[in-house]
């Protein structure tokens, strides 16, 4: 068990309350005007290869931003959230989404300058594009933001976005190189008529509907993303800007998560993430982010984007904003709640032990159940997980798990669930809108 002394306590105080308060001003600039677009871009089908899926298709409003999924269902599904099924004959999905759907909160916070699970969006000038991305030289340059390159990326995504080569344009020029379906997309946006205006009233450099890059549209949902989801009047902000005090059991919460139970070790800073890597031994399912020349349903993490052994296996740490609002947990949302997601982190070996199927949100897919959970089968591929391990073991009392999931539920916004803009009602397209 834990041993506290005052003096312990009141140097936890210290810490946790030393934090600089979020503000308006620790955010990237964004133009209103470029926002409203990307809102109704985000929501719209017209980006998708088939013309049935969107952004907001997986990062919904009424989801907090995410999808509610562990492993979501993309091009080719219907509906949102747990009623989202799979499709059907010629539209039935060939693979779930590999990783869990990561929420959009304060993504546009100057902090953030890498995204993905294994970070293989970052700023960089390595390509002479302002980014180091899977489209290396071909990123277009004049994107204004890490989310507006990151806008780009899902729409490319076989099964996230574009389908498969033979249904569609898109998915084709996919196939061909990464970058040559962005015109394509661009053209369909911009002789959209409503679009075309909107585009040449919001952007300076845009005379004639017919300018209109994927470097306009990326800004654009940039803008939307780093304004919609902005969040940081929750009750640990109040504490941090004016000493309101936290219900009790979520300031005993507090303490031990800057404290004993060391969560604050990697959930550090403004947004609760060090921005960094961890291996923190999540149970294996789902297809796995393969790679072509390892077509075994695993996914190896952060090694698969710098072909680093020692990064095998390690996950950007998530922001704990918000975090009540965006179940599943972790990467591959293996934990249906915040409670057994703490337990993991405590004693990620004793949870891995007792974790069964039934905990992960996998919509029924029988023509996939049998690829499910195929990579638990591989002994040598799980001794290799269960020793790439970042995390040190606590114990924590069930009461102890209780204070920490009270303290984590005191870092949502007293506005989350009303943003500024919203989901549109519809869209220029005239497609229907999730």
């Amino acid at each position: 068990m834990f041993h506290r002394t005052l003096a312990g306590l009141l140097c936890v105080w210290a810490t946790a309350s030393a934090a600089d308060p979020v503000s308006l001003s620790d955010y990237v600039q964004a133009d209103v005007a470029q926002a409203r677009i990307g809102q109704l871009l985000f929501y719209d089908k017209i980006l998708s290869g088939n013309r049935n899926i969107a952004c907001g298709t997986c990062h919904h409003h009424d989801l907090g931003g995410a999808d509610g999924l562990s492993l979501g269902i993309g091009e080719g599904g219907q509906g949102i959230g747990a009623e989202r099924t799979a499709g059907t004959g010629g539209d039935a999905i060939r693979k779930r989404i590999p990783r869990n759907a990561p929420a959009l909160w304060n993504l546009g916070h100057v902090s953030v300058t890498t995204l993905f699970h294994d970070g293989r969006l970052s700023v960089s000038d390595i390509y002479g594009n302002g980014y180091d991305s899977p489209a290396e030289e071909w990123l277009p340059q004049g994107l204004d933001t890490v989310l507006a390159a990151q806008a780009l990326f899902p729409l490319v995504a076989q099964f996230e976005m574009a389908g498969n080569p033979s249904e569609n344009e898109i998915a084709g020029a996919v196939h061909d190189r990464i970058d040559a379906a962005w015109p394509i997309l661009a053209q369909r946006v911009r002789t959209i008529p409503a679009y075309g205006e909107m585009f040449v009233d919001a952007f300076d450099h845009i005379d004639d509907p017919s300018q209109v890059t994927i470097v306009d549209i990326g800004n654009a949902i940039g803008a939307f993303i780093a304004l919609e989801w902005q969040s940081f009047d929750s009750p640990y902000d109040a504490l941090l800007l004016d000493g309101t005090p936290l219900p009790d059991d979520a300031e005993r919460g507090r303490v031990l998560f800057f404290g004993d139970a060391g969560c604050s070790a990697c959930h550090s800073g403004p947004l609760f993430t060090d921005q960094d890597f961890h291996a923190v031994g999540l149970p294996a399912f789902g297809p796995g982010r393969t790679r072509r020349f390892d077509p075994m349903p695993r996914d190896v993490g952060r090694m698969g984007e710098t072909d680093l052994l020692e990064d095998a296996y390690r996950f950007r740490t998530p922001s704990l904003r918000n975090v009540a609002l965006t179940a599943p947990y972790g990467h591959n949302g293996a934990y249906p709640t915040l409670d057994l997601m703490v337990r993991h982190m405590a004693d990620p070996v004793a949870m891995s032990a007792i974790w069964t199927p039934q905990m992960a949100a996998l919509p029924d897919v029988p023509w996939l159940a049998g690829g499910d959970l195929a990579i638990r089968s591989d002994i040598r591929e799980m001794a290799r997980q269960a020793a790439a391990l970042d995390v040190t073991p606590v114990i924590l009392r069930d009461s102890e798990v209780a204070d920490l999931v009270a303290f984590l539920g005191a870092l949502t916004g007293k506005t989350a669930l009303t943003r500024p803009m919203g989901r549109p009602d519809a869209v220029p397209s005239g497609l229907p809108v999730d």
